[in-house]
């Protein structure tokens, strides 16, 4: 299965893809405030998505909110202070494909109009009725991922009679708004951590190849996740090498993308768990 965003062509039957995190926010749970002191600091986050570029990374994600468990939505002025003038500086200075990591309309519409070509939506297109129109607007990809609930509540003890259909049907709603609007590239993210328990987040990992009956591309988000903190204790830092072993796994499951804070290293797995695939 082959896509084409902007100048690059990738193939999603011959390896697996990386993406790299750029979070520009206080907050994330990971890596909130790493580019952020009293405001975003323009010179490291160039710095980061160049670095990223050669150590192999194929997308940089850009978002501008956190949605970890808990967290608080942002205002829709202050997401587009923090990730529009991030998009079209790092757009200039990269020749890798960007995605804006966004809900909102009117966010994904001027990250798209400053350089970014897919919109990655937590929400696969169901909390804001306009978005699939406005990616389409712009001959944009889109990448559909699965939530229960909202960031802020999603974690409060998520339930579901078959986590697997119940995601499946979820995801199958998304596409159809998609193609409704007319999107062609269609990317899909069964939403590890969004409103999901340890066990779910394992059962999925185990099951991508259900979620590609769909017909898309699988995209893994499972970097530095609190359920690996349920595998051996640590902080959102110390989960390099749980995240390089769930990464593997999830490639020889069935996943085209990882979705990565530590490119280089990912990079690298994902290599090696193309050749043992």
């Amino acid at each position: 299965m082959k896509y084409r965003f902007g100048k690059k062509e990738y193939d999603f039957d011959i390896r697996t893809y990386v993406m790299g995190i750029l979070n520009i926010t206080p907050d994330s749970f990971s890596d909130g405030g790493k580019f952020f002191g009293t405001a975003p600091e323009m010179k490291k986050i160039i710095e980061s998505a160049v670095q990223m570029e050669k150590d192999g990374a194929d997308f940089i994600d850009v978002g501008g909110e956190s949605t970890r468990p808990g967290a608080d939505e942002v205002s829709l002025e202050q997401e587009m202070e923090r990730v529009i003038p991030v998009i079209s500086e790092i757009t200039k200075r990269i020749s890798i494909p960007v995605s804006i990591d966004t809900y909102k309309h009117q966010v994904a519409d001027e990250a798209l109009k400053a350089g970014a070509v897919i919109v990655n939506d937590i929400s696969g297109f169901q909390f804001d009725d306009k978005i699939a129109y406005v990616t389409k607007n712009h001959n944009a990809s889109c990448i559909l991922m699965h939530i229960k609930g909202t960031p802020k509540n999603m974690q409060n003890k998520p339930v579901y009679t078959d986590v697997i259909s119940e995601i499946i049907t979820y995801l199958e709603k998304s596409v159809s708004i998609a193609k409704e609007a007319g999107i062609e590239q269609i990317i899909l993210d069964p939403g590890i951590g969004f409103g999901k328990t340890f066990e779910d987040n394992l059962k999925i990992i185990k099951n991508l190849k259900e979620f590609k009956n769909i017909g898309y591309p699988i995209l893994l988000g499972a970097s530095r996740k609190s359920f690996i903190n349920k595998i051996y204790e640590s902080s959102p830092a110390e989960r390099l090498e749980g995240t390089l072993a769930v990464n593997t796994a999830g490639i020889i499951y069935g996943a085209n993308i990882i979705r990565v804070h530590d490119v280089l290293e990912n990079k690298r797995a994902a290599l090696t768990a193309d050749n043992l695939k």
